[in-house]
């Protein structure tokens, strides 16, 4: 393995939930494929044919020569329609053209990471012509195959995997906007604490201070007096977090102490996935 150490972590995570995907979608029937899932406007065979789609942008394979429809009513905005091309240029293909190719690409990302001796800061290609890190790309696409994982356990009725690697990668990249979310976005005054309480398979409490200044860090200390007390199930917290469910629609898993008016905005910008 050449795999460098702040990268495995990711490459692990990444395999664990490309795995868990195959399997789930092997032994569908043609009619499954269509099955809509929490992700907007995609159905099981959307969801994998991105999935597809980004691991061949991760190969360097080019992208499909492909004009979308006028009509798509969940695209909007340009970061939307680039993911849609993949997705769109797939939809007529079968359930065993999908495992099929789903397999191929798997096998030749496996290879790709058995000889990864990349440095993590080279920078490699992102969504819109725009350049990251290979660290960063690493963690999205982890990121990436976990959340869809899950919508697709969703979809076909099968949970699992809320504390899998992908799920702890998840976690990270949730907490690593969250002082934003509070402090910017929900408009939180300064000088205040938000805790966030999180329960299940993956339990953690942050709390979030928004400094003098309007600027907000999180860390693992209670509060002893937070303005806003937010306590959530894992499983809701990453719907909540990924856009796949309103916060009005899950009010009865949320417990929320303090501040009702910044709770609202807090829970109204809680999505960060675009």
């Amino acid at each position: 393995m050449t795999v460098h150490p702040s990268l495995q972590t990711y490459a692990d995570a990444w395999t664990h939930s490309i795995e868990a995907i195959s399997e789930l979608v092997q032994p569908l029937v043609e009619g499954e494929w269509n099955r809509a899932t929490p992700c907007p406007g995609w159905s099981v065979r959307d969801i994998v044919s991105h999935v597809i789609g980004m691991e061949c942008e991760m190969l360097g394979d080019p992208r499909p020569i492909h004009t979308l429809p006028r009509d798509l009513f969940h695209v909007r905005g340009e970061f939307a329609r680039y993911m849609e091309v993949q997705v769109d240029a797939r939809r007529h293909h079968t359930g065993p053209e999908m495992t099929a190719e789903l397999e191929y690409v798997l096998i030749r990302r496996a290879r790709q990471l058995r000889n990864e001796n990349r440095s993590p800061d080279t920078l490699v290609r992102a969504p819109l012509g725009a350049e990251q890190s290979l660290e960063l790309a690493y963690r999205m696409r982890a990121f990436d195959v976990w959340v869809h994982e899950q919508d697709l356990r969703t979809a076909l009725g099968k949970p699992g995997n809320l504390d899998s690697p992908g799920a702890y990668v998840a976690r990270d990249t949730f907490l690593h906007v969250l002082p934003k979310v509070v402090a910017k976005d929900a408009g939180a005054p300064p000088n205040t604490a938000v805790v966030v309480d999180v329960h299940g398979p993956v339990e953690f409490l942050r709390t979030v201070r928004v400094d003098a200044n309007g600027h907000g860090t999180i860390d693992g200390a209670p509060s002893l007096g937070p303005a806003v007390s937010i306590a959530v199930d894992w499983e809701t917290y990453v719907r909540l977090a990924c856009g796949r469910v309103r916060p009005a629609a899950v009010a009865d898993r949320l417990k929320v102490e303090g501040d009702q008016e910044l709770a609202d905005a807090i829970l109204a910008n809680f999505a960060v996935t675009p």
